[in-house]
C-alpha cells in the first residue's frame, strides 16, 4: 500500500528544536487516492522542510493554526502526474511542482488562507506517496532543475520572490541594496534571486565558510555577525551612509533592531523567520523617525509562484540543497532540520524516488 508519515502528539510539551518530538512523527499504509475531475494525482518524488514543520511537528504556540491527529506534514514538493482525472489539463508524465495554498491570483494578501494551506491544521500535506490536487494548482518544473531542486521552490523559493519583487514600490534590481540574513533556503534563493536582478547583495552569516557561499551565489559583500555583533554599523560603511533599500530578515526579534539600523530612509525589511528568542525590544522610533516598514511575510500566490518559476528558469538558478534523506529517513532530515546549521534546504526523497 501507498505510505504517508503522519502527526500523532505522543508527546505535546516538546520545543520545536528537541529531538525527542520526533516520536510524533509516524509512518502509516494508507489507500491510493483517487483524482476527480480536473485533479490530477501526482506522484511525489521530493519533499522540502521548512521551519514551519518544527512548528506544526510540536504543536507549538508559535504557529497559528493548531495540528490534527494524524495530519500529513509539509508543505512543499515536486512530483510527476501519474493519472488524471476527467477534463484534466494536464498530461502524465509531467514533472510538477504543488503550490501549497488555495491563494491563486494577484499580490493582495487577503487571498492567503493560513487554515488551508498544505501540512497544517486539518489539510493534509506533501510528505505522502502520492497526492491528489487540482490542475489550477500545479506549476512546471523547469526543464535545467530536478525534482529535488524543484521541491524548494514553493515556499522558499516564493518567498524571496513574493519579499523581492512583489513588496517594494521599486521591485529589487539594477541601483538597489538589499542585504539577506542567514544562509538557509529563503536565504539562498534570495541571494540568487537579488543579484541575478542587478540589486548589490549583503549577505550575513555566522560562519566564514557560509559566507564564501554566498559569494559563490552572488553575494557582493559579506558580515560575520558573530565578529561583528553591530552589523548595521558595517551596512552603513558598505553604503556610504545611506543603508540598504531592502531587508530580508530569518531572525525577528533577535534582529530586527540591526535590521533597522541598516536601512536607509523609506526602507523596507520583510520578516520571513522567527529564528531567534523572544526579547523586549522599542522598534517604533526607528520606524517613525526613518519613515521605515517592518511587514511580516506570510505565503505566496501562484502569480508569484510562476514568476518564481520564470526567473529561476531563465537565469538559470539552482537552488542549493544542504542535504538529501531517503523515504524511510525522514525523522533523521527532521532532526537535522532542528540544528538550524545547514546551507540551503533538507530534502526527503519520495518512495520511488531514486528510480525517477
Amino acid at each position: 500500500m501507498p505510505q504517508q508519515w503522519q502527526v500523532h502528539q505522543r508527546i505535546t510539551n516538546a520545543s520545536r528544536q528537541s529531538p525527542e518530538a520526533l516520536v510524533n512523527l509516524e509512518l502509516r499504509d494508507v489507500p491510493k487516492p483517487v483524482p476527480g475531475p480536473k485533479e490530477t494525482l501526482v506522484r511525489i518524488h521530493a519533499v522540502a522542510l521548512n521551519a514551519r514543520d518544527l512548528l506544526v511537528l510540536t504543536s507549538s504556540p508559535l504557529y497559528p493554526v493548531p495540528t490534527s491527529a494524524g495530519l500529513v506534514p509539509c508543505s512543499d514538493a515536486a512530483g510527476i502526474v501519474e493519472e488524471l482525472g476527467t477534463d484534466s489539463v494536464w498530461k502524465a508524465g509531467d514533472r510538477v511542482i504543488l503550490h501549497p495554498n488555495t491563494w491563486l491570483n494577484g499580490r493582495d494578501e487577503r487571498g492567503f488562507d493560513i487554515t488551508k494551506a498544505f501540512g497544517a491544521g486539518t489539510v493534509a500535506g506533501t510528505l505522502t506517496e502520492y497526492m491528489v490536487i487540482g490542475d489550477e494548482r500545479l506549476i512546471k518544473v523547469p526543464e535545467h532543475l530536478s525534482l529535488e531542486e524543484g521541491s524548494v521552490l514553493p515556499t522558499a523559493g516564493s518567498t524571496a520572490c513574493h519579499s523581492l519583487f512583489f513588496v517594494p514600490e521599486q521591485p529589487v534590481g539594477d541601483g538597489t541594496w538589499v542585504l539577506v540574513q542567514g544562509t538557509g533556503g529563503v536565504s539562498t534563493i534570495a541571494i540568487q534571486l537579488a543579484a541575478a536582478a542587478g540589486a548589490t547583495v549583503i549577505a550575513t552569516s555566522s560562519s566564514d565558510e557560509k559566507l564564501a557561499l554566498s559569494k559563490q551565489l552572488g553575494a557582493h559583500h559579506t558580515i560575520n555577525y558573530r565578529h561583528t555583533p553591530n552589523w548595521e554599523e558595517e551596512v552603513m560603511k558598505m553604503t556610504d551612509g545611506k543603508g540598504v533599500d531592502f531587508v530580508l530578515d530569518v531572525g525577528g526579534a533577535g534582529t530586527i533592531e540591526h535590521s533597522l539600523g541598516s536601512l536607509r530612509q523609506g526602507g523596507i525589511v520583510s520578516i520571513v523567520g522567527i529564528l531567534t528568542p523572544a526579547k523586549e525590544i522599542d522598534i517604533v522610533p526607528a520606524i517613525l523617525y526613518g519613515a521605515k516598514t517592518v511587514r511580516g511575510q506570510l505565503g505566496s500566490s501562484k502569480t508569484m509562484s510562476e514568476e518564481l518559476v520564470r526567473r529561476v528558469d531563465a537565469d538559470k538558478i539552482r537552488p542549493v540543497i544542504a542535504k538529501t534523506f531517503e523515504w524511510r529517513e525522514a525523522k533523521d532530515a527532521f532532526e537535522l532540520l532542528m540544528n538550524q546549521s545547514e546551507v540551503g534546504k533538507i530534502v526527503v526523497k519520495g518512495v520511488t524516488a531514486g528510480s525517477a
